[in-house]
């Protein structure tokens, strides 16, 4: 599901050792990391002490349940605030195994291991708080995202090689997240943002190569209703 997602940090060095701590006990080692940002894969932080992506959570795969044991173990050891102890959540699924640390912003990090798990990426789900669900399920059903869970109360998208997103009502909204999905062509990518400006939610980028990131990047940038900035992305890389 999840090309990439990308949160912006108030303190860097800070976030960067987080992550490095608690991904270091999933198995899941940095990837990348220079002046710009630090990257895990398919998760990636960069510091910008204004706009800091609040208020979102984010779950990771586990291998194991004793993954998800270490890392709140260590977590909590080296003094970051649990978020909820490792055990069973049945109101998610039977087999669901998770526990919950805060960043040092606030966000909530989960490392989580079940039967559903997305194959090929860190990232397996992430929940955005949102100001209202029904505007923000229309974004993403325009966006090209098929619902999974509708409720007054959530709505959950699913990958077709599994990994979820949903949106949330009730307490803080979510802010300054940055979500990007894979795209099979170009076309696809330029039928997002089409589709998207055409509905009238707002650009944050036309359809076009970015070469700053590597050539053949080419990608669309719109906000969803809370300001969050979602991608579509084909990177145009031999098979």
């Amino acid at each position: 599901m999840f090309d990439h997602v990308t949160i912006r940090a108030t303190d860097r060095a800070a976030s960067e050792e987080f992550y490095d701590t608690v991904l270091g006990t999933l198995g899941r080692a940095k990837t990348h990391s220079d002046e710009h940002f630090a990257e895990w894969d398919d998760f990636s932080l960069l510091q910008d002490p204004v706009a800091i992506t609040r208020n979102v959570h984010i779950g990771f795969s586990a291998p194991s349940r004793e993954h998800v044991d270490e890392f709140w173990r260590l977590g909590t050891e080296v003094g970051y605030p649990s978020d909820g102890e490792p055990g069973p959540r049945p109101q998610y699924r039977d087999d669901y195994y998770g526990a919950f640390l805060l960043d040092p912003d606030g966000n909530s990090v989960e490392a989580v291991h079940d039967d559903t798990l997305r194959r090929g990426g860190n990232v397996d789900h992430v929940w955005l708080r949102v100001a209202d669900v029904e505007a923000s399920r229309r974004f993403y059903e325009v966006a090209g995202f098929a619902t999974r869970t509708d409720t007054p109360e959530r709505v959950s998208f699913r990958g077709a090689e599994g990994g979820t997103f949903s949106v949330v009502a009730g307490g803080r909204r979510t802010e300054n997240l940055h979500m990007a999905f894979p795209a099979r062509d170009d076309l696809e990518v330029d039928a997002f943002h089409q589709a998207l400006v055409a509905a009238g939610y707002r650009d944050n980028g036309a359809p076009g190569e970015r070469r700053v990131y590597h050539p053949g990047y080419y990608a669309a940038f719109v906000l969803d209703p809370d300001g969050n900035n979602i991608e579509r992305v084909n990177h145009n890389r031999p098979a």
